[in-house]
């Protein structure tokens, strides 16, 4: 039995911190884990930013009200879960994925949660579990189910590598160039035929 675990920004939706840095002008807020592996790195030094400029959860779900799924995403994730089990597997935090599983059409996902500060000041973040992408996609596989994962970032690479079928989508040449033995992809189309050709086997 095959369930499929998808990263959600870069893969289904545009990434949320990219979209807020433009929305905000702090170029620095652009970095994302497809430039920095080390997320608690990454998120100590977003936080750092935000306190410096004053910025707090209530600006940047400001921004999130805006962001769509990218074009087609919604109707492949329609497809997709039409014939497989499906789940999101997110590092981004339930204060953030809410409007946008709405526009998704309410898919599974499993993310972090934020600190806020009664003033809505980011004070901290709680992650669901260490490694949490390759941690869920191990549970799913001691408790009877093939996984078959994908993303964009270095954050994924883990559930990828550890499931039966993996991919990259619309990731950087980099991780293409470090991960020849992966299968890469920029279309829909081009997934969900890769996708419904692993469930047949």
């Amino acid at each position: 039995m095959y369930i499929t675990c998808l990263d959600l920004e870069g893969v289904l939706v545009p990434e949320i911190w990219i979209a807020f840095s433009e929305e905000s002008g702090i170029p620095e807020l652009k970095l994302t884990t497809r430039d920095e592996p080390d997320y608690d790195k990454l998120m100590k030094y977003r936080l750092n930013i935000l306190k410096e400029h004053g910025l707090g959860l209530k600006e940047i779900q400001a921004t999130i009200a805006k962001i769509d799924p990218m074009p087609g995403a919604k109707e492949f994730l329609d497809e997709l879960r039409s014939v497989s089990q499906t789940i999101i597997i997110s590092d981004t935090f339930s204060q953030f994925a809410g409007p946008l599983m709405k526009k998704l059409g309410l898919p599974t996902i499993f993310c972090n949660s934020l600190e806020v500060a009664p003033n809505g000041e980011i004070t901290g973040y709680k992650m669901r579990c260490e490694k949490s992408k390759l941690t869920t996609v191990k549970a799913l596989q001691s408790i009877g189910f093939e996984t078959i994962a994908g993303g964009d970032s270095f954050n994924d690479l883990g559930m990828i590598q550890a499931s039966k079928f993996g991919f990259l989508f619309r990731t950087t040449e980099q991780i293409k160039k470090d991960h020849p033995e992966l299968p890469a992809f920029t279309e829909y189309g081009e997934l969900i035929k890769f996708l419904k050709e692993c469930l047949s086997k």
